[in-house]
This record gives C-alpha cells, structure tokens and sequence, in this order.
C-alpha cells in the first residue's frame, strides 16, 4: 500500500513536469512564430501559454513539497505558497493582455497582413503540442492533474480557433480577422484572471469556501442527540481544497465522560470529513453557555 501510494505521487508529479516541459519549449516556439508571421493572435496565444507554463511550474513544485511536514513556522504546512503563485501567475497575464489589446485596437482600425499558412502550420502544432500535455494528465488521478489537464483542454481549442481563422484568411483577405480573435483570446485570459483574483482574495481573507454551506454545518453537527447547540462556528481553506472547521458544542448532559465526549467527537468528524470534505477539524464541548468569547456566524 506504501508502496503503492508513493508510486502514484511519483507518477503524478512526473506528468506534470512532462506537461510543463512541453509547454514551456512550446510557448518559446509561439512568441519567435508570433513575430514571423506577424499575427496578434498567435502571439496572444504565446502570452496564455506563458501563464499556463507558470502555472504548471508551479504546479509541479507545489506537488512536490505538497507531503512536506509542517514546521514550526508554517505550523499548517507548505500548502497556501500556491496562492502566491496563483497572484505572480495572474499580474503576469494581466499585464500581457493589456500590451495584446493595446496592440490589437489600432490593427483593428488599420489591418495589417499576416501569414495565414504559417499561422495554420503554427496552430497545428499547438494542437499537438497541447493534445498530447491533455492525454498525458487526463490520465492521471490528482486533483493538480485534472486542474491541469482541463487548462490545457482549453488552450486545444483556441488553437482550433486560430487553425479555422488561418484558413478562412487563405482564402478570403480579412486580414482584420487576426486582431480581432488576439483580441477574444485577450478578454477571455483577462475573464480567467478576474475570476482566478476573487477566489484567492477570498482565500487570503479567510473567507468560507464557496462550495460549503455553514448552515448544512451546522445541521449536520446537531443531528446528534448529544449535542444541544453550537456556536464560535468558523470555517475556511488553506488553498481552495484542504478545508479547516473549528467550532465549539454545548452538551445536552453537563456531567459526560471524557469516554463518551470522544465518541461524540469521533462520530461527528466522521461525518463532517465524509460530508463536506473537511480535512481539519477542531471541536471544542461546552458543559455551561458562559462561554467567554462567543463569535457565531
């Protein structure tokens, strides 16, 4: 079983890297294919794989030191570092699709030529380029993988898009055709990084994870006989998966046994972990309502 668990973290981390590699040599190819054929939207698709490179990097590193213990610094381990990651990988990508707009706009208004069939060629192998990153992580069972994999499945279908404008503009001349999807594939990174921005603020703020209901919590945890009420009721998330709840039980019977407390304890973390997928859980019994610090939410 040891065995087995180490094989799968060893092979987890090795796709991951395969993946990062490949995109990485692949998003230097982009930006020299970007100036050659003088197109925005391969270009734009360079900057998108720079913060998919990032991002595997990260990724990659983050799964290695993921099984790091916790010291007596970082006394919950290594794992909120990602969120460092998340903000350098998003400033990155914001700052690049500002240039791609800014650059895109004028040759909105005054077109300029580009190399359709190297655009096309480009576009092919980004196709291979990023199917063969998905087919390597789909396999895989992580949660980091599968992140990874469906980014990836994304940047397969925007070259699919700058393959299809490649040949429309073979044949028909819309030079104009160009900007305008470096333009698309900008807003759409811009989208990302919004939505990528709020989740990590509200992480770093300590804020509950949206995927969790408090109040479920809490119907949950007084479903046992035991327990009379709740309160000082506190849930958040290290990195988006690993959840922390601490919470504080007032008790139906004032004189119970630390045998039967533990019992009570183990039956409801057995249900709160299984439930909502709570990693860290801190349960405090009250025997008296006079609790001192009293915070609900």
């Amino acid at each position: 079983m040891g065995y087995h668990h180490h094989h799968h973290e060893n092979s987890s981390t090795e796709n991951i890297k395969i993946a990062f590699f490949l995109n990485l040599f692949f998003t230097i190819i982009e930006f020299i294919g970007g100036i050659y054929t003088n197109s925005l939207a391969i270009t734009s698709d360079a900057i998108h794989d720079l913060g998919d490179s990032l991002s595997l990097g990260m990724a990659w590193y983050f799964q290695k030191i993921s099984n790091k213990k916790a010291t007596k610094n970082y006394s919950y381990g290594y794992k909120r570092f990602s969120l460092l990651g998340a903000i350098i990988n998003s400033i990155i990508l914001l700052v690049g699709s500002v240039i791609i707009i800014f650059n895109a706009i004028p040759r909105i208004i005054n077109p300029e030529e580009s190399d359709a069939k190297g655009m096309m060629w480009f576009a092919i192998l980004g196709i291979i380029v990023n199917g063969a990153a998905v087919l390597k992580l789909q396999k895989g069972t992580s949660i980091n993988e599968r992140v990874v994999s469906l980014h990836m499945l994304e940047d397969v279908l925007g070259w699919v898009s700058v393959l299809i404008a490649s040949i429309v503009m073979q044949f028909w001349n819309v030079p104009i055709l160009d900007p305008i999807l470096s333009l698309l594939i900008a807003l759409y990174i811009l989208s990302n990084v919004f939505n990528n921005g709020q989740e990590s603020i509200r992480i770093i703020l300590q804020g509950t994870p949206i995927a969790i209901s408090v109040d479920k919590i809490k119907t949950k945890i007084l479903e046992n006989k035991e327990v009379k009420s709740i309160h000082d009721c506190h849930l958040w998330t290290m990195d988006g998966e690993y959840n922390i709840l601490t919470v504080h039980l007032l008790m139906f019977d004032k004189s119970i046994s630390w045998q039967k407390a533990d019992e009570v304890k183990k039956e409801i973390r057995k249900v709160l972990h299984d439930d909502f997928y709570l990693e860290h859980i801190t349960l405090e019994m009250d025997v008296s309502e006079d609790c001192e610090y009293i915070d609900c939410v």
